[in-house]
């Protein structure tokens, strides 16, 4: 007889925004990962539970896997596996054709002891800092910056007067090509009020007024014509009623 060899060890897989680093941990106690059991997707944990360097750490359930890999889909309120209709804009689910819609199977977004993996997102630091994780060295540069206009403001303190085209992060490109200059690349800024833009909306109010004079004085044209018509049918039917009453008298 083969030896059971059982499932492997809960996998954690950990995500700091203060420092955008991240990490994995496995372990092998179940009973250290019943903290997460009944909890659902979204939900804050506190995981003192996984050990000491844990101590005082609030995580929230970004997501999970169960044992054959099949994910956890937020708003499916069972601790088990189901199967569901999914088409495009649903999660967990990515089409292939236009209109496409498939039944596939997904778990539900409650936790239980048939999860592999979890994707934890750390909202509060505990006491001891976990090296490559929360500690100041595990620091990982932002690769892209904001792209709206105000949150360009917010990010770099800037008042309204300032232009944020100043401002814009730009990236360095290295060409794969060899022997080709290295390059830099910057968003294009989201609602940035210019003098074009104002232009613009000048213009669209002004077809919109012209358009509505347009109309105001159609009407009345309308209005006039209709009244025009209007008297000259009660002239006619009062025309008609008179010689009616003149050829009964006749």
């Amino acid at each position: 007889m083969p030896e059971d060899v059982g499932w492997p060890p809960v996998k954690l897989n950990f995500a700091n925004p203060a420092t955008g680093a991240q990490k994995s941990f496995e372990i092998d106690d179940e009973h250290k990962t019943r903290c997460f059991v009944d909890k659902r997707m979204g939900q804050d944990v506190d995981i003192s539970s996984l050990g000491e360097q844990f101590k005082g750490y609030v995580v929230r359930i970004g997501g999970a896997n169960d044992k054959q890999g099949f994910p956890a889909k937020q708003g499916v309120l069972v601790p088990h596996r189901v199967r569901l209709l999914l088409g495009e804009g649903d999660s967990c689910y990515r089409q292939r054709r236009t209109g496409e819609r498939r039944r596939k199977s997904v778990r539900g977004c409650i936790m239980n002891t048939d999860i592999q993996a979890y994707h934890l997102i750390i909202v509060k630091q505990g006491e001891q800092e976990i090296a490559g994780l929360t500690d100041a060295d595990s620091t990982v540069p932002k690769r892209l910056g904001p792209k709206r206009a105000n949150h360009i403001r917010k990010f770099f303190n800037l008042t309204p007067k300032d232009d944020v085209r100043k401002y814009v992060i730009r990236r360095e490109v290295q060409p794969k090509k060899e022997g080709a200059k290295a390059y830099t690349k910057a968003p294009r800024i989201q609602r940035l009020i210019t003098s074009q833009r104002l232009q613009h909306k000048r213009r669209l109010r002004s077809l919109k007024k012209r358009t509505t004079e347009r109309q105001h004085a159609q009407k009345a044209e309308y209005d006039v014509l209709l009244a025009k018509r209007q008297a000259e049918t009660k002239e006619r039917n009062g025309a008609a009623r008179a010689a009616r009453k003149a050829s009964r008298k006749a």
